[in-house]
Protein backbone atom coordinates (compact mmCIF):
# COMPACT_ATOMS: atom_id res chain seq x y z
CA UNK A 1 0.00 0.00 0.00
CA UNK A 2 3.00 2.32 0.54
CA UNK A 3 3.94 2.08 -3.50
CA UNK A 4 0.60 3.81 -4.18
CA UNK A 5 0.60 6.30 -1.15
CA UNK A 6 3.81 7.52 -2.04
CA UNK A 7 3.46 7.66 -5.81
CA UNK A 8 3.75 10.26 -8.02
CA UNK A 9 1.84 10.58 -10.99
CA UNK A 10 1.65 12.56 -14.12
CA UNK A 11 -1.43 13.04 -16.31
CA UNK A 12 -1.53 14.35 -19.50
CA UNK A 13 -4.42 15.47 -21.94
CA UNK A 14 -5.53 18.61 -23.48
CA UNK A 15 -8.84 18.50 -22.09
CA UNK A 16 -9.08 20.90 -19.15
CA UNK A 17 -12.15 18.46 -17.58
CA UNK A 18 -10.28 15.35 -18.12
CA UNK A 19 -7.20 16.39 -15.94
CA UNK A 20 -9.23 17.73 -13.23
CA UNK A 21 -11.49 14.75 -13.16
CA UNK A 22 -8.35 12.93 -12.78
CA UNK A 23 -6.77 15.06 -10.23
CA UNK A 24 -9.64 14.59 -8.15
CA UNK A 25 -9.75 10.93 -8.59
CA UNK A 26 -5.99 10.30 -7.65
CA UNK A 27 -5.31 13.15 -4.92
CA UNK A 28 -6.56 11.11 -1.96
CA UNK A 29 -5.10 7.83 -3.71
CA UNK A 30 -0.97 9.25 -4.11
CA UNK A 31 1.43 11.33 -2.72
CA UNK A 32 1.20 14.14 -6.04
CA UNK A 33 -0.77 14.52 -8.92
CA UNK A 34 0.56 16.85 -11.78
CA UNK A 35 -1.03 17.62 -14.55
CA UNK A 36 -0.15 19.13 -18.48
CA UNK A 37 -2.32 20.27 -21.08
CA UNK A 38 0.42 20.52 -23.79
CA UNK A 39 2.36 17.75 -25.01
CA UNK A 40 4.96 19.51 -25.85
CA UNK A 41 6.06 20.11 -22.28
CA UNK A 42 6.22 16.69 -21.39
CA UNK A 43 9.74 16.20 -22.01
CA UNK A 44 10.85 19.40 -20.38
CA UNK A 45 9.12 17.97 -17.22
CA UNK A 46 10.53 15.07 -17.34
CA UNK A 47 14.16 16.43 -17.10
CA UNK A 48 12.92 18.50 -13.90
CA UNK A 49 10.67 15.66 -12.00
CA UNK A 50 10.54 12.14 -11.53
CA UNK A 51 7.01 10.28 -11.71
CA UNK A 52 6.41 6.74 -10.71
CA UNK A 53 3.63 6.72 -13.38
CA UNK A 54 2.13 8.59 -16.81
CA UNK A 55 -1.28 8.80 -17.40
CA UNK A 56 -1.29 9.99 -21.56
CA UNK A 57 -4.07 10.77 -23.80
CA UNK A 58 -3.48 9.28 -27.39
CA UNK A 59 -4.77 12.19 -29.17
CA UNK A 60 -4.13 15.42 -28.53
CA UNK A 61 -6.08 18.55 -30.83
CA UNK A 62 -3.37 20.79 -31.22
CA UNK A 63 -0.42 18.43 -31.54
CA UNK A 64 0.60 15.76 -34.64
CA UNK A 65 -3.16 15.45 -36.33
CA UNK A 66 -1.90 11.95 -36.94
CA UNK A 67 -4.44 9.56 -35.18
CA UNK A 68 -1.25 8.17 -33.30
CA UNK A 69 0.07 11.42 -30.78
CA UNK A 70 -0.08 8.89 -28.22
CA UNK A 71 2.21 6.32 -29.82
CA UNK A 72 4.73 9.15 -30.55
CA UNK A 73 5.24 10.73 -27.24
CA UNK A 74 4.91 7.03 -25.64
CA UNK A 75 8.19 6.53 -27.90
CA UNK A 76 9.24 9.82 -26.76
CA UNK A 77 9.39 9.33 -22.98
CA UNK A 78 10.76 5.78 -23.59
CA UNK A 79 13.89 7.21 -25.52
CA UNK A 80 14.00 9.32 -22.07
CA UNK A 81 13.58 6.47 -19.32
CA UNK A 82 13.27 3.30 -20.97
CA UNK A 83 11.76 1.99 -17.46
CA UNK A 84 8.98 4.71 -17.28
CA UNK A 85 5.45 3.23 -16.37
CA UNK A 86 2.89 4.91 -18.82
CA UNK A 87 -0.72 4.24 -19.08
CA UNK A 88 -2.55 5.53 -22.11
CA UNK A 89 -5.99 6.65 -21.71
CA UNK A 90 -8.35 6.51 -24.96
CA UNK A 91 -11.50 6.71 -26.23
CA UNK A 92 -13.26 3.55 -27.06
CA UNK A 93 -12.85 3.66 -31.14
CA UNK A 94 -8.90 3.85 -30.78
CA UNK A 95 -8.97 0.68 -28.28
CA UNK A 96 -7.17 -1.04 -31.33
CA UNK A 97 -4.39 1.74 -31.56
CA UNK A 98 -4.21 1.50 -27.60
CA UNK A 99 -3.43 -2.33 -28.07
CA UNK A 100 -0.78 -1.55 -30.23
CA UNK A 101 0.73 0.37 -27.58
CA UNK A 102 1.28 -2.14 -25.37
CA UNK A 103 4.01 -3.35 -27.54
CA UNK A 104 5.30 -0.12 -28.38
CA UNK A 105 6.38 -0.43 -24.54
CA UNK A 106 2.89 0.97 -22.50
CA UNK A 107 1.94 -0.61 -19.10
CA UNK A 108 -1.78 -0.60 -19.61
CA UNK A 109 -4.53 1.61 -21.28
CA UNK A 110 -7.62 2.77 -19.97
CA UNK A 111 -10.74 3.43 -21.96
CA UNK A 112 -12.80 6.48 -21.93
CA UNK A 113 -15.26 7.04 -20.13
CA UNK A 114 -13.57 5.28 -17.31
CA UNK A 115 -14.81 3.48 -14.63
CA UNK A 116 -13.00 4.82 -11.16
CA UNK A 117 -12.78 1.65 -9.73
CA UNK A 118 -11.13 0.17 -12.51
CA UNK A 119 -8.78 3.16 -13.11
CA UNK A 120 -7.60 2.88 -9.43
CA UNK A 121 -7.10 -1.17 -9.73
CA UNK A 122 -4.81 -0.55 -12.59
CA UNK A 123 -2.83 2.07 -11.42
CA UNK A 124 -2.31 0.12 -8.29
CA UNK A 125 -0.77 -2.70 -10.30
CA UNK A 126 1.31 -0.25 -12.20
CA UNK A 127 2.63 1.17 -9.04
CA UNK A 128 3.21 -2.22 -7.57
CA UNK A 129 4.50 -3.39 -10.11
CA UNK A 130 7.38 -0.10 -10.51
CA UNK A 131 8.14 -0.88 -6.97
CA UNK A 132 9.15 -4.33 -8.05
CA UNK A 133 11.29 -2.85 -10.80
CA UNK A 134 12.94 -0.81 -8.50
CA UNK A 135 13.90 -3.42 -6.70
CA UNK A 136 15.10 -5.54 -9.06
CA UNK A 137 12.52 -8.08 -8.46
CA UNK A 138 10.72 -8.04 -11.49
CA UNK A 139 12.44 -8.77 -14.36
CA UNK A 140 15.56 -10.15 -13.05
CA UNK A 141 15.20 -11.41 -9.31
CA UNK A 142 12.11 -13.62 -10.49
CA UNK A 143 12.33 -15.70 -7.28
CA UNK A 144 11.95 -13.91 -3.88
CA UNK A 145 8.07 -14.50 -2.53
CA UNK A 146 8.29 -11.58 -0.52
CA UNK A 147 7.40 -9.83 -3.75
CA UNK A 148 4.27 -11.18 -4.00
CA UNK A 149 0.81 -9.16 -3.36
CA UNK A 150 -0.65 -12.29 -2.57
CA UNK A 151 -1.33 -11.70 1.40
CA UNK A 152 -1.99 -14.74 3.81
CA UNK A 153 0.24 -16.90 6.18
CA UNK A 154 -1.98 -19.63 6.45
CA UNK A 155 -0.43 -22.84 5.46
CA UNK A 156 -3.37 -23.32 2.61
CA UNK A 157 -1.63 -19.95 0.95
CA UNK A 158 1.94 -20.76 1.33
CA UNK A 159 1.39 -23.52 -0.50
CA UNK A 160 0.28 -21.34 -3.25
CA UNK A 161 2.42 -18.86 -2.83
CA UNK A 162 5.95 -21.89 -2.97
CA UNK A 163 3.87 -23.40 -6.12
CA UNK A 164 4.30 -19.67 -7.88
CA UNK A 165 7.65 -19.07 -6.67
CA UNK A 166 8.08 -22.35 -8.66
CA UNK A 167 5.96 -22.30 -11.61
CA UNK A 168 6.66 -18.63 -12.38
CA UNK A 169 9.58 -18.79 -14.20
CA UNK A 170 8.88 -21.87 -16.21
CA UNK A 171 6.58 -21.26 -19.56
CA UNK A 172 4.28 -23.91 -18.32
CA UNK A 173 0.74 -23.45 -18.66
CA UNK A 174 -1.50 -22.53 -15.89
CA UNK A 175 -4.72 -23.61 -14.79
CA UNK A 176 -5.85 -21.66 -11.86
CA UNK A 177 -8.88 -23.34 -9.45
CA UNK A 178 -11.23 -21.47 -7.24
CA UNK A 179 -14.20 -20.28 -5.70
CA UNK A 180 -15.80 -16.91 -7.07
CA UNK A 181 -13.54 -14.09 -5.20
CA UNK A 182 -10.81 -16.18 -3.99
CA UNK A 183 -8.10 -14.32 -6.11
CA UNK A 184 -7.63 -15.92 -9.15
CA UNK A 185 -6.94 -12.72 -11.18
CA UNK A 186 -4.16 -11.63 -8.57
CA UNK A 187 -2.46 -15.06 -8.88
CA UNK A 188 -2.01 -14.71 -12.62
CA UNK A 189 -0.88 -11.68 -12.67
CA UNK A 190 1.52 -13.01 -9.38
CA UNK A 191 2.56 -15.30 -12.20
CA UNK A 192 3.31 -13.09 -14.97
CA UNK A 193 5.33 -10.12 -12.56
CA UNK A 194 7.82 -13.03 -11.11
CA UNK A 195 8.08 -14.61 -15.22
CA UNK A 196 10.72 -13.71 -17.70
CA UNK A 197 8.04 -12.08 -19.45
CA UNK A 198 7.55 -9.65 -16.95
CA UNK A 199 8.31 -6.67 -19.20
CA UNK A 200 5.77 -7.90 -22.13
CA UNK A 201 2.16 -7.51 -22.16
CA UNK A 202 -0.11 -9.14 -19.79
CA UNK A 203 -3.49 -9.45 -21.34
CA UNK A 204 -6.92 -10.60 -19.22
CA UNK A 205 -10.04 -11.25 -20.99
CA UNK A 206 -12.87 -12.84 -19.48
CA UNK A 207 -14.00 -15.33 -22.16
CA UNK A 208 -16.81 -16.83 -20.02
CA UNK A 209 -18.44 -13.20 -20.86
CA UNK A 210 -17.94 -13.32 -24.66
CA UNK A 211 -20.65 -15.22 -27.41
CA UNK A 212 -19.35 -17.41 -29.86
CA UNK A 213 -19.98 -14.82 -32.49
CA UNK A 214 -17.79 -12.74 -30.21
CA UNK A 215 -14.97 -15.12 -29.24
CA UNK A 216 -12.85 -15.23 -32.89
CA UNK A 217 -13.13 -11.29 -33.58
CA UNK A 218 -11.82 -10.52 -29.70
CA UNK A 219 -9.55 -13.09 -29.42
CA UNK A 220 -7.74 -13.51 -32.79
CA UNK A 221 -8.55 -10.39 -34.49
CA UNK A 222 -10.34 -9.49 -37.92
CA UNK A 223 -9.40 -7.73 -41.29
CA UNK A 224 -11.33 -4.64 -42.32
CA UNK A 225 -14.33 -6.04 -44.17
CA UNK A 226 -14.97 -9.39 -42.49
CA UNK A 227 -17.98 -8.61 -41.26
CA UNK A 228 -20.70 -5.40 -41.64
CA UNK A 229 -19.00 -3.62 -38.28
CA UNK A 230 -15.92 -4.04 -39.11
CA UNK A 231 -14.62 -0.92 -40.44
CA UNK A 232 -10.98 -1.38 -39.93
CA UNK A 233 -8.43 -3.73 -39.13
CA UNK A 234 -8.25 -4.88 -35.40
CA UNK A 235 -5.43 -6.61 -33.51
CA UNK A 236 -7.32 -9.83 -31.45
CA UNK A 237 -6.31 -10.38 -27.66
CA UNK A 238 -3.40 -13.38 -28.55
CA UNK A 239 -1.59 -11.30 -30.80
CA UNK A 240 -1.90 -8.18 -28.55
CA UNK A 241 -0.17 -10.55 -25.71
CA UNK A 242 2.60 -11.84 -28.09
CA UNK A 243 6.39 -12.09 -25.83
CA UNK A 244 3.93 -11.77 -22.67
CA UNK A 245 1.25 -13.74 -20.86
CA UNK A 246 -2.39 -14.03 -21.87
CA UNK A 247 -4.81 -14.42 -18.94
CA UNK A 248 -8.25 -16.20 -20.16
CA UNK A 249 -10.62 -15.87 -17.35
CA UNK A 250 -14.10 -18.28 -16.85
CA UNK A 251 -12.58 -20.87 -19.31
CA UNK A 252 -14.82 -23.13 -17.62
CA UNK A 253 -18.10 -21.42 -19.23
CA UNK A 254 -16.85 -21.59 -22.87
CA UNK A 255 -18.87 -23.00 -25.65
CA UNK A 256 -17.67 -26.91 -27.47
CA UNK A 257 -17.39 -24.28 -30.16
CA UNK A 258 -15.46 -21.82 -28.83
CA UNK A 259 -13.12 -24.70 -26.85
CA UNK A 260 -12.32 -26.71 -30.38
CA UNK A 261 -11.26 -22.93 -31.88
CA UNK A 262 -8.76 -22.40 -28.89
CA UNK A 263 -7.12 -25.92 -28.86
CA UNK A 264 -6.28 -25.54 -32.81
CA UNK A 265 -5.04 -22.25 -31.65
CA UNK A 266 -2.87 -23.51 -29.11
CA UNK A 267 -1.48 -26.59 -31.30
CA UNK A 268 -0.24 -24.00 -33.70
CA UNK A 269 0.48 -21.47 -31.93
CA UNK A 270 -0.60 -19.21 -34.37
CA UNK A 271 -3.85 -17.28 -34.83
CA UNK A 272 -5.92 -16.51 -38.14
CA UNK A 273 -7.46 -13.09 -38.22
CA UNK A 274 -11.26 -13.30 -39.08
CA UNK A 275 -11.35 -12.59 -42.93
CA UNK A 276 -7.77 -13.10 -43.45
CA UNK A 277 -5.95 -16.84 -45.29
CA UNK A 278 -2.46 -15.50 -43.30
CA UNK A 279 -2.37 -17.32 -39.79
CA UNK A 280 -0.10 -14.75 -37.40
CA UNK A 281 2.78 -16.91 -35.52
CA UNK A 282 1.84 -15.95 -31.19
CA UNK A 283 4.56 -16.36 -28.47
CA UNK A 284 2.34 -16.76 -25.42
CA UNK A 285 2.53 -18.06 -21.66
CA UNK A 286 -1.38 -18.86 -21.26
CA UNK A 287 -2.85 -19.01 -18.05
CA UNK A 288 -6.54 -20.03 -17.52
CA UNK A 289 -8.74 -19.98 -14.22
CA UNK A 290 -12.27 -21.15 -13.39
CA UNK A 291 -14.66 -21.61 -11.00
CA UNK A 292 -16.56 -24.04 -12.45
CA UNK A 293 -16.37 -27.98 -11.93
CA UNK A 294 -14.13 -28.50 -14.84
CA UNK A 295 -13.49 -32.24 -14.69
CA UNK A 296 -16.68 -32.81 -13.71
CA UNK A 297 -17.73 -31.12 -16.70
CA UNK A 298 -15.09 -33.17 -19.07
CA UNK A 299 -16.75 -36.23 -17.36
CA UNK A 300 -19.93 -35.08 -18.14
CA UNK A 301 -18.61 -34.29 -22.05
CA UNK A 302 -19.07 -30.53 -21.56
CA UNK A 303 -15.57 -29.29 -21.73
CA UNK A 304 -13.21 -31.43 -24.13
CA UNK A 305 -10.50 -33.03 -21.98
CA UNK A 306 -7.62 -32.68 -24.49
CA UNK A 307 -8.39 -28.89 -24.18
CA UNK A 308 -7.52 -29.29 -20.25
CA UNK A 309 -4.41 -31.36 -21.02
CA UNK A 310 -3.68 -28.39 -23.05
CA UNK A 311 -4.33 -25.49 -20.26
CA UNK A 312 -3.42 -26.94 -17.00
CA UNK A 313 0.53 -27.91 -17.28
CA UNK A 314 0.26 -27.18 -13.72
CA UNK A 315 -2.45 -26.40 -11.51
CA UNK A 316 -2.77 -24.11 -8.75
CA UNK A 317 -5.88 -24.32 -6.36
CA UNK A 318 -7.01 -21.39 -4.81
CA UNK A 319 -8.19 -22.19 -1.13
CA UNK A 320 -11.57 -20.79 0.04
CA UNK A 321 -11.39 -18.06 2.92
CA UNK A 322 -13.27 -19.75 5.23
CA UNK A 323 -10.16 -22.43 5.42
CA UNK A 324 -7.69 -19.35 5.94
CA UNK A 325 -7.51 -19.13 9.95
CA UNK A 326 -6.00 -16.84 10.75
CA UNK A 327 -5.73 -14.79 7.52
CA UNK A 328 -9.32 -13.10 7.90
CA UNK A 329 -7.81 -10.81 10.41
CA UNK A 330 -4.67 -10.15 8.27
CA UNK A 331 -7.33 -9.05 5.42
CA UNK A 332 -9.08 -7.30 7.05
CA UNK A 333 -6.82 -5.41 8.82
CA UNK A 334 -5.09 -4.57 4.79
CA UNK A 335 -8.74 -3.56 3.44
CA UNK A 336 -9.34 -1.71 6.19
CA UNK A 337 -5.82 0.52 5.73
CA UNK A 338 -7.00 1.07 2.50
CA UNK A 339 -10.08 2.15 2.41
CA UNK A 340 -10.43 3.93 5.62
CA UNK A 341 -7.89 6.90 3.76
CA UNK A 342 -9.91 6.52 0.69
CA UNK A 343 -13.23 7.64 2.48
CA UNK A 344 -11.59 10.16 4.55
CA UNK A 345 -11.56 8.21 7.42
CA UNK A 346 -8.83 6.79 9.71
CA UNK A 347 -7.77 4.01 10.21
CA UNK A 348 -9.91 1.82 12.39
CA UNK A 349 -8.78 -1.03 14.88
CA UNK A 350 -11.16 -4.02 15.78
CA UNK A 351 -12.19 -5.14 18.94
CA UNK A 352 -11.40 -9.09 19.95
CA UNK A 353 -15.00 -9.61 19.40
CA UNK A 354 -15.14 -8.36 15.74
CA UNK A 355 -11.80 -10.42 14.64
CA UNK A 356 -13.94 -13.36 16.31
CA UNK A 357 -16.99 -12.29 14.40
CA UNK A 358 -15.32 -11.75 10.70
CA UNK A 359 -13.35 -15.85 11.79
CA UNK A 360 -16.12 -17.28 12.84
CA UNK A 361 -18.21 -16.16 9.35
CA UNK A 362 -18.23 -18.82 6.35
CA UNK A 363 -17.56 -15.98 3.54
CA UNK A 364 -19.46 -17.63 0.60
CA UNK A 365 -18.56 -14.68 -1.55
CA UNK A 366 -14.26 -15.14 0.15
CA UNK A 367 -11.91 -11.94 -0.65
CA UNK A 368 -14.58 -10.31 -2.77
CA UNK A 369 -16.96 -10.37 0.35
CA UNK A 370 -14.50 -9.16 3.07
CA UNK A 371 -13.17 -6.79 1.52
CA UNK A 372 -16.50 -4.69 0.48
CA UNK A 373 -17.67 -6.07 4.22
CA UNK A 374 -15.17 -3.76 5.99
CA UNK A 375 -15.77 -0.79 3.17
CA UNK A 376 -19.10 -0.92 4.16
CA UNK A 377 -17.92 -1.22 8.17
CA UNK A 378 -15.98 1.56 7.71
CA UNK A 379 -18.33 4.02 6.05
CA UNK A 380 -21.18 2.98 8.22
CA UNK A 381 -19.37 2.71 11.82
CA UNK A 382 -20.02 5.17 14.20
CA UNK A 383 -16.32 5.36 15.92
CA UNK A 384 -12.51 4.58 14.87
CA UNK A 385 -13.37 0.62 16.64
CA UNK A 386 -15.49 -1.50 14.36
CA UNK A 387 -17.48 -3.49 16.59
CA UNK A 388 -19.58 -6.73 16.01
CA UNK A 389 -22.44 -4.77 14.86
CA UNK A 390 -20.62 -2.66 12.35
CA UNK A 391 -20.40 -6.27 10.30
CA UNK A 392 -23.98 -7.87 9.15
CA UNK A 393 -24.63 -10.98 6.61
CA UNK A 394 -27.67 -11.82 5.27
CA UNK A 395 -29.22 -15.65 6.18
CA UNK A 396 -27.84 -16.75 2.81
CA UNK A 397 -24.33 -15.31 3.95
CA UNK A 398 -24.54 -16.52 7.40
CA UNK A 399 -25.96 -20.25 6.69
CA UNK A 400 -23.99 -21.14 3.08
CA UNK A 401 -25.56 -22.69 0.35
CA UNK A 402 -29.83 -23.78 1.05
CA UNK A 403 -30.81 -27.47 -0.16
CA UNK A 404 -33.05 -26.81 -2.83
CA UNK A 405 -36.91 -26.43 -1.81
CA UNK A 406 -40.31 -27.58 -3.30
CA UNK A 407 -40.59 -26.15 -6.58
CA UNK A 408 -36.57 -24.79 -7.00
CA UNK A 409 -35.23 -25.14 -10.08
CA UNK A 410 -32.96 -28.37 -10.42
CA UNK A 411 -30.79 -28.61 -13.63
CA UNK A 412 -30.93 -31.45 -16.00
CA UNK A 413 -27.56 -32.29 -16.31
CA UNK A 414 -27.58 -32.96 -19.76
CA UNK A 415 -28.42 -29.54 -20.39
CA UNK A 416 -25.54 -27.51 -22.26
CA UNK A 417 -23.67 -25.05 -19.51
CA UNK A 418 -24.65 -22.36 -21.52
CA UNK A 419 -28.30 -22.81 -21.06
CA UNK A 420 -27.67 -23.60 -17.13
CA UNK A 421 -25.92 -20.44 -16.57
CA UNK A 422 -29.25 -18.81 -18.28
CA UNK A 423 -31.45 -20.27 -16.10
CA UNK A 424 -29.31 -19.43 -13.27
CA UNK A 425 -29.35 -15.98 -13.95
CA UNK A 426 -33.30 -15.55 -14.92
CA UNK A 427 -33.85 -17.31 -11.10
CA UNK A 428 -31.78 -15.05 -8.98
CA UNK A 429 -32.81 -12.18 -11.18
CA UNK A 430 -36.08 -13.68 -10.56
CA UNK A 431 -35.75 -13.93 -6.59
CA UNK A 432 -34.31 -10.32 -6.58
CA UNK A 433 -37.12 -8.64 -8.69
CA UNK A 434 -34.69 -7.18 -11.25
CA UNK A 435 -32.38 -6.23 -9.05
CA UNK A 436 -29.03 -6.05 -10.94
CA UNK A 437 -26.62 -5.08 -7.60
CA UNK A 438 -28.19 -7.72 -5.68
CA UNK A 439 -27.72 -10.19 -8.77
CA UNK A 440 -25.12 -9.64 -9.45
CA UNK A 441 -23.12 -9.61 -5.74
CA UNK A 442 -24.88 -13.10 -5.47
CA UNK A 443 -24.00 -14.62 -8.41
CA UNK A 444 -20.56 -13.23 -7.62
CA UNK A 445 -20.06 -11.13 -10.45
CA UNK A 446 -19.62 -7.69 -11.39
CA UNK A 447 -23.02 -5.83 -12.68
CA UNK A 448 -20.58 -4.99 -16.03
CA UNK A 449 -20.07 -8.95 -16.33
CA UNK A 450 -23.76 -9.53 -15.41
CA UNK A 451 -25.02 -7.08 -17.96
CA UNK A 452 -22.89 -9.07 -20.65
CA UNK A 453 -24.61 -12.12 -19.39
CA UNK A 454 -27.99 -10.64 -19.70
CA UNK A 455 -26.99 -9.89 -23.43
CA UNK A 456 -24.97 -13.15 -24.50
CA UNK A 457 -28.06 -14.69 -23.22
CA UNK A 458 -30.76 -12.58 -24.76
CA UNK A 459 -32.49 -12.26 -20.67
Amino acid sequence: MAAVKNGRVLVVDDEADVLFAMKMLLKTEVKEVVTEKNPENLLKLLDRERFDVIFLDMNFKSALHTGNEGIYWLNRILQKDPNATVILITAYGDVELAVRSLKEGAYDFIVKPWHNDKLLETLHHALEAKQLKQKGQAAKSKTNSNASPILGESEAIREVLYKIDKIAPTEANVLILGENGTGKELVARALHQKSFRADKPFVSVDVGALTDSLFESELFGYKKGAFTDAKEDRMGRFEAANGGTLFLDEIGNISPTMQAKLLTVLQNRQVTPLGSNQPIPVDIRLITATNAPIYQLAAQNLFRKDLIYRINTVEVVLPPLRTRGADVELLAQHFAAYYAPKNHKPIPEFTPATLQKLRQHTWPGNIRELQHAVERAIIMAEGNVLQPQDFSFSAMELEGPQPAAAGALVFDQQLPLSEIERETIRRVLEKNKGNISKSAKELGLTRTALYRRLNKHEI
